[in-house]
């Protein structure tokens, strides 16, 4: 099971699991493709633009983890 922290880059998680854009951008970080998201952690990112750190991470790994914990 992937799990993605708030240290990982966001240039990181898009590479590795681009299905996780649509929930960046649901929580108001569409700047994906800007300088700044090369060099910026998920952290650093979200406190930039005002966003609850924990809810954006938690709503990331659901993207990435949808449909490995059918049992």
């Amino acid at each position: 099971m992937a799990t993605i922290t708030k240290e990982m880059s966001i240039t990181e998680v898009v590479s590795k699991y681009p299905q996780t854009v649509p929930v960046f951008m649901e929580h108001g970080m569409g700047c994906l493709g800007c300088a700044a998201a090369r060099f910026e952690n998920i952290e650093q990112g979200a406190m930039a633009h005002g966003i609850d750190v924990a809810s954006l991470v938690a709503d990331l790994n659901k993207v990435v983890n949808k449909g490995a914990k059918e049992d």
